[in-house]
């Protein structure tokens, strides 16, 4: 409860009573008053306030001293205990700060109480010292106007009748009927007012009227409550506020009839608001109101200051959005609580850059939402925290400087022991997965191994009989791996069946030895090994097998020099873990080169050598795929039909396993049969191969190309050679001319692939070549691949045999595959070259001997030989 009053006043103050009121919530205390001398009579009072006439025995202390009396706790307290109120338990804690004259002589004092202890902190006397001097200024202009303010009180009485006034709009009439009060309000007289909506708006400030204008429009339109405040501007030029409700009541047809509302003048408490701001705004400390919402409502000078933004940024913005570092932080924890307990709290917090400062903050829920003042106390923080730091590293500076180095170094060796690992195993997995060649994995296993698990170390394999090879190895310092070099080759023959190695592999366990291995491996070795151990001076050393898929395909020697411990249970866990992935890694190389080698036999038991005519040099490759078993697809052929006639063949059977090769087998022979048996032209050999596949069950499909190479005698004559060929939906041929020029013979396009429709009709192409001509025939893995498209593959291809136009005919197939394959290619590649040496000159010798069958007839002789 409070209350102001002036001295000789018999009602309280309304400045005093609204500052006693505004200090009651600035410090969320109960009780606030302000105590006016020389009589002592209370501007504000205690929840149990004093008989008028009364002084407050705290207050005249706090006057006597002319200083802020703080009492935290009033009954421990010698200044005040034996005091009545406190005596009493009605006060336990009093804030008090005296209000000073103009003169310098105390006029009265400002203070707030509470029935149970309480800690005022600096900020709260800070607060009160500034509510305090507002106080004092209102006592001065309260004595300066008394004159007037007394008869404003009786201008006040006079009209407290009809303070409120009233208004009734006939809607359908469209007439405003006020009485004297509104017409007093609005600076008209009865005879002025000409109960108009125009007379209305004349008096509405212009920046109010279409605001006004939207609320009674809302009003009528929807029957709803009408409610605004807003300035009216008088004929005498001032300025007044007032606030009008109203409602709206039907007719009884059931639409708005009338509207029926009261005015009263608000414009003391729009002033008396503006006062309280002012106050505000003279605040040392910062202050700002949020609504319930969590916007901004309200921000005075010194809180635009710290937050370090305008008001205007500030101003019905939402808090979280504006300073987001405060989620989650104790600001959010605290305002939250503060807001659904209705408590107060107090709380320090420190709120990041850009603003990087600590606060002493104190906020408390009020009616429209959550009110903060909070002071700036980053230096104060910074000492405190240097004092406790100081006191802190007194106390424990040793213990602590030994504590943390020994963590320190147990953590960082636990880490480096696990980086180490981890580094490790990966290298090894990335190494020994990047290839699949046995000799190539284990030859680098030892670069991993050394220097991180030993000074130098030897791989060795078993093969598939038991029997061991030393294969590879490595010792750290560069100087001594020749000499390793020499022990490794001779190591094996010189060793004896007793030796850790063969007790290792015989009981599929990793055998250690932790001291003098030199001496005790040397004493089962013969020389020369014995001497050029007894060089590498091996002190400990650790035999781990390489195990994968059941069996023992390898082991791994470690050794260690003097000077370095020997192998840890770590060391022992580490190396069991390579072992494993190395095991592995050997055993899938092993097992890719069987499954090579046996994909690869296969593949090239069904592709024959070519025919070599008198003067056709004829050239074939295959490039089988990286992966194993990655056979069967691509096919070429090179023969004689029974007339003579030079055929190339080449296709892709879909597929790339051993099924494929099986049916690209039968693809391969049913083509040459019916080539031969036929002589027809590569367009009749491909429809009858179609035919065929379907009658005789091949259930594939396929790509291919058949083109022959015939020549009457004129054409022999001229020095050409006619070239016959069907496509049947495979990349098209290329042919390099004498000059360099290269072309894909694409022909009219390609007809469909085989084992789709054996009905399908197919075309013969044909074009004439010059004798020096080269053609090369190919399948699509040479051209595409992952990454790059099939066109690209094409220019490359062109450029690759443009650049290789003068090699001969070996040395353009090896260069082109050198080119355009990558090292590991993805598909497999088949080549069929043929080129076309002069007829009127022997056989090159590049081209090597004529291979033909036997009984066909050697070359005619150019006409006139």
């Amino acid at each position: 409860m409070v209350a102001a009053a002036v001295p000789g006043s018999a009602p309280a103050d309304p400045g005093l009573q609204r500052l006693a009121k505004l200090a009651a919530r600035l410090l969320s205390a109960p009780a606030s008053q302000v105590w006016l001398l020389p009589d002592g009579r209370a501007a504000g009072a205690p929840a149990d306030p004093a008989p008028p006439g009364s002084t407050d025995p705290l207050c005249a202390v706090t006057a006597a001293g002319r200083a802020p009396l703080v009492v935290d706790d009033a009954a421990a307290d010698p200044r005040v205990a034996s005091l009545p109120p406190v005596t009493g338990g009605a006060v336990r804690a009093y804030l008090g700060v005296p209000l000073l004259g103009q003169d310098g002589h105390v006029v009265g004092v400002l203070c707030v109480s509470a029935p149970a202890p309480r800690r005022w902190a600096d900020a709260d006397v800070a607060v009160l010292t500034d509510l305090a001097e507002a106080a004092a200024a209102e006592l001065e202009l309260s004595a300066l106007s008394l004159q007037y303010e007394a008869d404003r009180l009786r201008w006040q009485l006079a009209v407290a009748a009809g303070g409120v006034g009233s208004f009734d709009w006939d809607l359908r009439a469209d007439v405003l009927t006020w009485d004297e009060r509104v017409l007093e309000l609005f600076g008209y007289t009865a005879e002025d007012f000409d109960g108009t909506m125009a007379a209305f708006e004349a008096r509405v400030h212009p920046d109010d009227l279409e605001r006004v204008r939207r609320s009674l429009g809302a009003a009528v339109g929807d029957a709803a409550p009408f409610e605004a405040e807003y300035r009216l501007v008088l004929p005498d030029g001032d300025t007044r506020w007032v606030k009008a409700r109203g409602e709206t009541v039907r007719g009884a047809d059931g639409q708005p009839a009338h509207l029926l509302g009261a005015v009263h003048d608000t414009t003391a408490e729009r002033h008396e608001d503006a006062r309280v701001s002012r106050v505000l705004e003279s605040m040392s400390s910062a202050f700002f109101s949020l609504d319930r919402d969590w916007r901004f409502s309200y921000v005075n000078a010194e809180a635009e200051r710290v937050l370090q933004r305008p008001r205007a940024e500030l101003l019905g913005q939402d808090v979280w959005e504006l300073f987001p570092d405060a989620v989650g932080a104790e600001f959010e924890r605290q305002y939250r609580r503060a807001m659904d307990t209705g408590e107060q709290v107090d709380f320090e917090a420190h709120y990041p850059a850009p603003l990087d400062r600590w606060y002493e903050v104190r906020a408390w829920r009020d009616p429209d939402g959550l009110s903060v003042y909070f002071l700036d106390v980053t230096t104060r923080k910074a000492a405190q925290q240097q004092a406790e730091a100081e006191r802190a590293a007194t106390q424990e500076a040793l213990r602590t400087a030994e504590r943390a180095q020994r963590e320190a170094r147990a953590a960082q060796e636990a880490a480096e022991r696990t980086a180490r690992r981890l580094a490790l195993l990966a290298r090894v997995s990335a190494d020994l997965t990047a290839t699949l060649d046995t000799e190539e994995a284990v030859s680098r296993l030892g670069r991993h191994l050394v220097p991180a698990l030993g000074d130098w170390c030897i791989v060795t394999l078993v093969d598939g009989e038991g029997d061991l090879r030393d294969i590879g190895c490595w010792h750290a310092q560069e100087e001594l791996r020749p000499l390793l070099e020499r022990y490794r080759e001779v190591r094996l023959p010189c060793l004896s069946p007793d030796a850790p190695l063969h007790q290792a592999l015989r009981e599929d366990r990793s055998v250690v030895l932790s001291t003098r291995a030199a001496e005790r491996i040397g004493a089962l070795l013969t020389e020369p090994a014995r001497d050029l151990l007894r060089q590498l001076a091996p002190e400990s050393v650790q035999m781990v097998p390489l195990r994968a898929r059941g069996r023992t395909v390898g082991l791994v020697s470690v050794f260690r020099g003097a000077g370095v411990p020997a192998p840890s249970e770590e060391d022992l866990l580490i190396a069991a873990e390579v072992a494993d992935r190395a095991g592995l890694a050997l055993d899938n190389a092993r097992l890719y080169a069987q499954q090579q080698h046996v994909a690869e036999g296969l593949q090239r038991s069904l592709l024959s050598a070519p025919v070599e005519p008198d003067h056709l040099q004829i050239v074939v490759r295959y490039r089988p795929a990286a992966r194993s078993a990655q056979v069967g697809g691509d096919w070429y052929d090179a023969f004689l039909q029974a007339d003579g006639a030079t055929v190339l063949a080449i296709g892709d059977v879909m597929g790339h396993d051993i099924t494929a090769a099986a049916a690209m087998s039968q693809v391969r022979s049913l083509l040459r049969g019916i080539a031969y048996f036929s002589g027809g032209t590569p367009a009749v050999v491909l429809s009858g191969l179609d035919a065929a596949m379907e009658g005789l069950a091949v259930d594939t499909t396929a790509t291919a190309v058949v083109a022959r190479l015939e020549q009457s005698l004129d054409e022999r004559a001229r020095g050409v050679t006619r070239l016959r060929w069907s496509n049947a939906g495979h990349p098209a041929p290329v042919l390099l001319t004498p000059d360099g020029t290269v072309t894909a013979l694409t022909g009219l396009g390609h007809d469909l692939l085989l084992g789709i429709d054996p009905r399908a009709p197919r075309i013969d192409e044909q074009v004439a070549l010059d004798r020096g001509s080269t053609l090369l025939l190919y399948t699509d893995g040479l051209v595409e691949r992952r990454g790059q498209d099939y066109d690209e593959g094409l220019l490359r291809l062109h450029g690759a045999m443009t650049e290789l136009a003068g090699a001969d005919l070996d040395g353009l197939c090896d260069g082109v595959l050198a080119r355009l394959l990558p090292e590991h290619a993805e598909d497999d590649v088949a080549l069929v070259a043929v080129r076309l040496h002069p007829q009127d000159r022997p056989r090159p010798a590049e081209a090597g001997p004529r291979r033909v069958p036997p009984g066909v007839p050697a070359e005619p002789p150019p006409p006139g030989a």
